[in-house]
């Protein structure tokens, strides 16, 4: 392929999120809901199923991260749900605060919470908007 051809992206594989310890890791997304699909402390990671989807989000150690928010601004990657402020009062439920109270986006809700090494995972509907939405779409 040159370097003018243009390609399809086809979808997400993983996202990958970098951890201080796997185990911590996985306990504290545990509480936030997700689900396990695969977990190899020999390599270093785990991956939480998002959905029916085959990929997820991995969780990669990462040697010397420790246990804080590293000194850079965190990308946030934001989920769909059903609804966002029924997934916070969950968060809570488990000890989990969120970043922020839900707040409006443009096609409905969205919560956040930040893990211990700040990687900053949103939970977001379509409640204003049902047809952008898998659930409503």
């Amino acid at each position: 392929m040159s370097d003018n051809q243009s390609y399809e992206l086809l979808g997400f594989d993983n996202v990958l999120l970098p951890v201080g310890d796997v185990g911590a890791a996985v306990a504290f997304y545990e509480r936030a809901g997700f689900t396990v699909g695969f977990r190899f402390d020999e390599a270093g990671i785990a991956l939480l199923r998002v959905g029916a989807e085959a990929p997820g989000v991995l969780l990669r150690h990462e040697e010397g991260l420790g246990h804080r928010p590293p000194p850079w601004p965190s990308p946030r990657v934001w989920l769909e749900v059903p609804d966002a402020r029924a997934v916070a009062d969950r968060l809570a439920a488990a000890g989990l605060a969120p970043l922020d109270p839900p707040f409006p986006v443009a096609t409905g809700w969205t919560v956040e919470i930040g893990d211990p090494w700040g990687n900053v995972i949103g939970f977001t509907d379509y409640s204003k908007r049902p047809e952008l939405g898998r659930v409503g779409g």
